[in-house]
């Protein structure tokens, strides 16, 4: 996927995928959320869940929960006070970074382009929550800006029971999540693939 200096990768245009893919997802990824945080009451003070309230999808494997995540993946950072209004600025970091990536055609073929159009999908998704969840809170209601941006948090809800763990449960995710570990894994079946096929070109060339 990384082919920025494979200047035969044909360049696919980025928009319909950012159209076809992107943009539903987000719109999914909001829409989920914002049900999570109208059916569940906010979590108690102190807690970033809200407890004794579990949708059982799928008994003893899945369930909708609420859980409030002001970190990153599995919740590091969590409750500190410095994460709501770091992790921002991560996200805003990574966006540009892509951007660029975009750019200089380090993002090549059908692969790079969805694995663009889903790490899109994950970032603005969470950066979304991060910027207004707060604000939305019943007992920030009135409070200054800087307050409500420090109360951001991302929604998190898919609550999955790992089989054969004797009631194990993941780390609670979302939409947006998911769209960030589906990317994260393409790319790197796809780097794996471009470097064989670089490395049978040049023992090619050699023989």
């Amino acid at each position: 996927m990384s082919a920025g200096n494979d200047k035969s990768a044909p360049k696919l245009r980025l928009w319909p995928w950012l159209l076809g893919l992107t943009l539903p997802l987000y719109v999914l990824d909001q829409v989920t959320k914002f049900w999570v945080t109208a059916t569940f009451a906010d979590p108690p003070e102190g807690m970033n869940y809200t407890p004794d309230h579990v949708i059982e999808v799928i008994p003893g494997f899945l369930n909708w929960v609420r859980v409030h995540n002001q970190g990153v993946a599995f919740g590091m950072g969590n409750g500190t006070e410095w994460a709501p209004l770091f992790f921002p600025f991560v996200s805003i970091i990574a966006f540009t970074l892509i951007t660029l990536g975009v750019r200089k055609n380090f993002f090549v073929g059908r692969a790079g382009m969805i694995a663009v159009a889903l790490l899109l999908t994950g970032i603005i998704g969470n950066l979304t929550d991060r910027l207004i969840q707060g604000s939305l809170l019943d007992h920030m209601e009135g409070a200054p800006l800087w307050e409500r941006l420090k109360a951001g948090y991302v929604v998190d809800f898919i609550d999955v029971i790992v089989p054969f763990t004797n009631g194990w449960h993941w780390p609670s995710f979302n939409v947006a999540d998911s769209c960030i570990c589906i990317a994260a894994t393409l790319m790197f079946f796809s780097g794996v693939r471009e470097e064989a096929r670089v490395a049978k070109e040049k023992k090619a060339k050699a023989q």
